[in-house]
């Protein structure tokens, strides 16, 4: 049982990890001369390098919001799941746990969505997605997988 839990505390912690590298790190498009990510574009033109704070479009805005939920909601998950460990009844099922993680992993599949239809609109065709964008589509399944672990998982003694 030990060896479970620490299987499901790890994976949660991949994937909050992959939430917070995805969100702060700045590629989420690249290309040549010019990055791009959730908050700032930069490019490189005349030798210098100049940087842009991000569009104030919606779906920019909407895509920030739901990246910070995902990070809120999953905090809050492992928070959830060690307050649930100690306090949850024998036999008893995480499913407070489950449910904000499910809910972190669906925040971030919206907004890695939005971003996918919206993002040709605002940058540059020669660009392509970084390795930011990737860590959040791959931080979708591996929160997804540890909220349904979550919901699944019963307490022993």
């Amino acid at each position: 049982m030990l060896l479970l839990l620490l299987g499901i505390i790890l994976l949660h912690v991949a994937a909050l990890v992959l939430l917070f590298v995805s969100t702060i790190v700045s590629v989420w498009t690249s290309g040549d001369t010019s990055t791009s990510d959730l908050w700032i574009n930069c490019s490189t033109a005349n030798g210098g390098y100049h940087c842009d704070p991000a569009s104030t479009g919606e779906w920019i805005q909407a895509v920030q919001a739901l990246m910070i939920l995902s990070i809120i909601f999953s905090c809050l998950s492992l928070f959830l799941f060690f307050c649930q460990l100690f306090t949850l009844q024998k036999g008893g099922r995480f499913f407070l746990t489950g449910t904000f993680q499910i809910l972190a992993s669906l925040f971030v599949m919206s907004g890695a969505i939005i971003y996918t239809v919206m993002s040709p609109e605002w940058v540059p065709e020669t660009n392509a997605f970084g390795y930011s964008y990737i860590l959040a589509w791959v931080a979708f399944p591996l929160a997804l997988i540890s909220g349904l672990i979550y919901v699944i998982l019963r307490k022993r003694e």
